[in-house]
């Protein structure tokens, strides 16, 4: 059993979900494949974190 994000609309979130706001990132879902493809994932985050310091 593991908690999973669930959209405005009442669906289950089955991929990531990251979100911006002002000088923050958030990453509110990381389904199971997160281990295999936490690399990927990081570089994508700091590319956002980047573009939200600027």
């Amino acid at each position: 059993m593991r908690a999973q994000a669930v959209r405005r609309d009442g669906a289950l979130a089955d991929d990531f979900v990251i979100q911006r706001a002002p000088r923050q990132v958030h990453v509110l879902n990381a389904p199971s494949p997160a281990a295999t493809s936490s690399l990927e994932i990081a570089r994508h985050i700091a590319a956002i974190a980047d573009d939200v310091d600027s």
